[in-house]
């Protein structure tokens, strides 16, 4: 099946998350964390991507970028080539570091843009890693910061002094969470999405196709809203399959 276009913004502002295949850890140390950066800084200038935040966790990474040419494509290429590769090496492993395909999410408007921004600074507070101001591994400490590569301007513009800003993202925002963390259903929801999806009332039946069937079925319901628990139960497809399907 071929793949859907990406969604083009109009503002120029995507939030752009990637992922390390199968959830496999993209950031073992501190060295291997430097490094990602670095390729960030060097390809955001020779692209002309600018990045406004970035929040660097261990098996994703988080990016609010500005990219008027459309030139995210050639940025996260070139990043994933790179890192994959320095990865790979350093660790003695071989074959695909990142999920094929990076998913980014246009900013419609103002509000869209803050909220995308607080939840990119979040997402360690959420994880329950520490605060977002504590995080070493976000771009939280270099807003309004004049020699660094990550671009606040704009939202400094909205936002004001470090003060104000700290406190916005210090704020819980449940609105925020809820427009940016997937949709879970319950079991009775996921009894008749499975249903709507496959034509069948029993999700077992999910064992019966082609790996290439079964694997768009399964990233129908992720994008559903159904939780990798949920299709295991459901359907018999263990756990390591199902993270490993791109949805």
């Amino acid at each position: 099946m071929p793949r859907s276009a990406r969604k083009s913004s109009e503002t120029g502002y995507l939030h752009v998350i990637t992922r390390g295949i199968g959830r496999q850890l993209l950031f073992e140390d501190a060295h291997d964390y430097s490094y990602y950066l670095w390729l960030l800084e060097k390809y955001s200038e020779s692209t002309g991507v600018s990045v406004c935040a970035y929040c660097l966790m261990q098996n994703h990474v988080h990016l609010l970028i500005y990219d008027k040419e459309g030139a995210a494509p050639d940025l996260m290429k070139r990043i994933g080539v790179s890192y994959a590769y320095y990865f790979n090496h350093r660790y003695e492993r071989t074959g695909h570091l990142f999920q094929d395909r990076y998913k980014s999410e246009p900013i419609k408007d103002d509000s869209y843009l803050l909220s995308a921004f607080k939840y990119i600074l979040r997402n360690p507070q959420a994880a329950g890693i520490c605060s977002a101001e504590d995080y070493p591994w976000s771009s939280y400490m270099l807003y309004g910061k004049k020699n660094s590569f990550v671009d606040t301007a704009l939202l400094c513009g909205m936002l004001g002094s470090f003060e104000n800003y700290a406190r916005f993202v210090a704020e819980d925002d449940e609105k925020t969470m809820q427009e940016f963390e997937p949709v879970r259903v319950g079991d009775v929801s996921a009894a008749r999405i499975i249903e709507e999806v496959l034509g069948s009332s029993s999700g077992t039946v999910l064992q019966s196709y082609d790996r290439k069937q079964r694997n768009e079925a399964i990233s129908r319901l992720r994008k559903a809203g159904l939780s990798v628990r949920q299709i295991e139960r459901h359907t018999g497809v263990s756990r390591g399959v199902i993270q490993a399907i791109e949805w």
